[in-house]
């Protein structure tokens, strides 16, 4: 009896937990996931958050902790500086898609232009890739859009 209600509520739970991360906007999917923390403090020092949690929808190809800590040492403390708020922020934009755009929409050598107003490309070859980082996790549902993770910090054309 105990093994049966163990599982039933197992159960319960792995089928509630994708609603629930539906209910969440991008912003609190990414503080959530406990793996974007430098990306939380980045948009919060450039004034994105309310951006972020708007009614979107907003693709936000995410880079985490680990590709933010493979930047040149230094460079996430100087892109924090509030004299660097406009290359912080055109960074930050240059990983936000308008609209909602799942991994089943990217095809080879697909273009889409970010907020920044630059493109981005994707690949498939040996796995999706946004300009060469990798998409490690797709498809993860916000209430105003969509987060892939991926393992490279993109930095716009200059």
């Amino acid at each position: 009896m105990i093994r049966r209600t163990f599982l039933a509520m197992t159960t319960a739970l792995a089928f509630s937990a994708p609603a629930f991360a539906q209910d969440m906007d991008i912003v609190d999917t990414a503080v959530g996931a406990g793996t974007f923390t430098t990306l939380v403090a980045a948009v919060t020092a450039a004034g994105l958050v309310d951006t972020l949690k708007g009614e979107g929808p907003f693709t936000v190809f995410a880079p985490t902790d680990e590709a933010f800590a493979a930047l040149p040492a230094g460079t996430v403390d100087s892109l924090l500086l509030p004299e660097n708020l406009e290359q912080l922020t055109a960074i930050l934009t240059y990983h936000v898609v308008p609209g909602a755009v799942m991994s089943t929409d990217l095809t080879e050598g697909m273009t889409a232009a970010t907020v920044n107003g630059a493109d981005v490309t994707i690949t498939l070859d040996g796995g999706a890739k946004v300009n060469g980082a990798t998409i490690t996790t797709a498809d993860i549902a916000a209430s105003n859009g969509v987060i892939h993770v991926i393992d490279t910090v993109l930095m716009p054309p200059m």
